[in-house]
């Protein structure tokens, strides 16, 4: 945000002379040259477009229906910094649209040439829903640098290892030195931290053409507290008749909407079209209210279909009341996005490996059911009583594919809201080997966590940087938050929770990735590439569909997946807890094919991982014994 100079000259905009890509922002005109603006400010009389040396130069923008105000500024070319000035307020303000702010929210917008970065991923199809490996990623801790193009370097590597979709954290612009994104403010400008547009966009490049997809998480539920002038240009950009838990909510059925429907839809097919997107992560889907007749969020899944054209694209969403609608045709009354997360498997995986069921993990046991119940089923809670909220929680999903569903025992929101601890760090390494394997090989659509692969024991924190005042209020918060948790909420550990504002905290963060050619690194990777490669090229375990699979508990801790394939079965089975002899065994799931036994042909117990060797699962003489603290896949072999 500049002040503007009143003696500057004004200068009268040309009219339109091209069609523009998208109805709001920056676009350059050729042949005719300038740039066309175009701003949605209905509150106001009349809009300058400031720009030049120090934004001493003035244009007019001419009044449209609707309150929008556009025209052509001769003069304003790529790489060009503007912005606009409303009224008779002395101060200027970025664009609502900009698509890039080298200074940061607060400075002026830059005009940036979409049209001038080469492609060379043209033969690319896209990514859609089946098939999927998720790698979760934030840039600016990916890598000791935090670039974009730090982040382009290791790419390979994640292609080595299986994954076969990148999701980036948010990375519209928000003020500061770094941030998880959630608190963004320039929906359509990349963050200047991690790079320009186009290091973006070569990161992307580069993945397409490593036969990997990137989607993008995005925040359409609510702006950051900080930078944020869409008030500035109107006030129905929000509502009250919505309580937000981030804030104003954002007004997408009222009087009015139609302009701020059109920032968030608009911004969403821009992603895909110039970025080359091949898909968006909904943040919070929970918090955007909308009772029009066609809700936001099937509005997005709309466009970015049309902006994607021919390529596949990926859509996932985020719901922590477990609305399957979200993923449900839209002539079947749904959304039309591809993927929940699924906190309930998450939940009874932690409880599980760590023995504690406490705040929001507190209505789930860990006991082995539940996993295969999460696996085959979906959500656990399709509407019974969840005692933590005191009320019912959840919508059937009975009906729903395997791929419908992410899984994952890791993610920035749970390892943070664990302390920031990782996994490795907490628990019994053959426990953890263990349920990655149950994780990597069920059926539905697995999520990693940088550094999850390597065993990582860098912690993830929350961490933003905020003006000082802010940054307090949001440091209380943080830790009242976490006092939910019984274990986190001691005097011992409120005085240990790292300051969200201090730049030690996000460098604290940052991963390690020496880690990985350490024993213990090497070891998880070759333990996650090898899941990732028999989940792949293994028949039956690449089929990927929940109703081809039977499971059952054989114990709290221990549980079978049978996997049936055309020809051929396979077994998964899980052992959280000690050795287990299955002595008598009377569940047919175990029983061979006619004429065959089962015989392993993988085992989280190889010594390549870590592991001590894997004793015979089956013996003539004593039977079935589940090794503990295991987990193993099995297949038909001969007698």
């Amino acid at each position: 945000m500049t002040r503007a100079d009143p003696a500057s000259a004004a200068k009268a905009v040309q009219p339109m002379v091209a069609a523009r890509r998208y109805p709001i922002g920056a676009e350059l005109v050729a042949p005719a040259g300038g740039t066309h603006l175009r701003v949605w400010a209905p509150r106001c009389r009349h809009v300058l477009a400031r720009h030049g040396a120090d934004l001493s130069l003035s244009a007019p923008l001419a009044s449209e229906a609707g309150g929008y105000f556009s025209g052509l500024v001769r003069g304003l070319g790529a790489g060009d910094r503007y912005g606009f000035q409303l009224d008779d307020d002395g101060t200027i303000y970025p664009d609502p649209a900009s698509r890039f702010q080298p200074e940061g929210p607060h400075g002026p917008s830059e005009v940036v040439d979409a049209r001038a970065f080469t492609w060379r991923d043209l033969d690319w199809r896209g990514s859609g829903v089946r098939g999927q490996v998720i790698y979760e990623l934030h840039v600016g801790t990916f890598t000791e640098a935090g670039t974009y193009a730090a982040a382009a370097e290791r790419l390979s590597n994640l292609r080595d290892l299986g994954v076969t979709v990148i999701e980036l954290m948010p990375l519209n612009e928000f003020p500061g030195r770094f941030g998880w994104g959630y608190d963004g403010v320039d929906l359509w400008a990349p963050t200047r931290l991690y790079g320009r547009p186009d290091d973006l966009r070569r990161f992307i490049d580069t993945a397409h053409r490593l036969g990997m997809g990137v989607i993008l998480d995005v925040v359409y539920n609510h702006v950051g507290p900080d930078g944020n002038y869409l008030a500035r240009f109107s006030a129905d950009y929000f509502t009250d008749r919505y309580a937000n838990e981030w804030g104003a909510a954002l007004n997408f059925d009222g009087d009015n909407a139609g302009p701020a429907r059109e920032l968030f839809v608009e911004n969403a097919a821009y992603w895909i079209d110039e970025f080359h997107f091949d898909g968006l992560r909904l943040d919070a889907t929970q918090q955007i209210y909308d009772a029009s007749p066609e809700h936001l969020v099937a509005a997005i899944a709309r466009r970015v279909r049309e902006a994607a054209g021919a390529r596949a694209t990926f859509l996932v969403a985020e719901n922590e009341p477990q609305e399957t609608k979200l993923v449900r045709q839209t002539s079947r009354g749904g959304y039309g996005l591809d993927a929940l997360w699924n906190d309930d498997f998450h939940h009874s995986a932690v409880v599980a490996l760590t023995g504690h069921n406490e705040a929001y993990l507190s209505d789930y046991l860990g006991h082995a059911q539940e996993l295969v119940s999460a696996i085959r089923w979906g959500f656990l809670f399709q509407g019974q009583r969840y005692a933590w909220q005191k009320q019912r929680r959840g919508t059937v999903a009975l009906d729903l594919r395997a791929q419908n569903f992410v899984l994952y025992i890791e993610n920035h929101d749970q390892v943070a809201n664990a302390g920031g601890a990782r996994l490795a760090s907490l628990v019994a390494p053959g426990d953890l080997r263990a349920m990655t394997a149950l994780m990597l090989l069920a059926p539905g659509t697995p999520m990693l966590f940088q550094g999850q692969e390597i065993g990582s024991t860098r912690p993830f924190h929350y961490f933003a940087d905020h003006r000082p005042e802010l940054a307090a209020e949001v440091a209380a918060g943080r830790r009242k938050f976490l006092t939910q948790f019984p274990s986190l909420a001691t005097p011992e550990n409120q005085q240990r929770m790292p300051d969200p504002a201090a730049e030690e905290t996000f460098h604290m963060c940052k991963l390690d990735w020496s880690e990985s050619a350490r024993e213990h690194g090497a070891e998880m990777w070759h333990l996650h590439r090898d899941l990732l490669a028999l989940r792949r090229d293994d028949p039956v375990l690449a089929q990927q569909e929940a109703d081809r699979m039977h499971g059952v508990a054989l114990g709290p801790q221990s549980l079978l997946l049978r996997i049936f394939g055309a020809t051929d079965d396979r077994l998964l089975l899980v052992n959280y807890g000690a050795d287990q002899p299955l002595v008598p065994a009377p569940e047919p799931l175990l029983a061979p094919p006619t004429g065959r036994r089962w015989r392993p042909i993988w085992s989280s117990e190889d010594v390549r991982y870590g592991g001590r060797g894997t004793p015979p699962v089956e013996t003539e003489d004593e039977g079935w014994r589940l090794p503990g603290h295991c987990a193993v896949v099995m297949a038909p072999g001969d007698l």
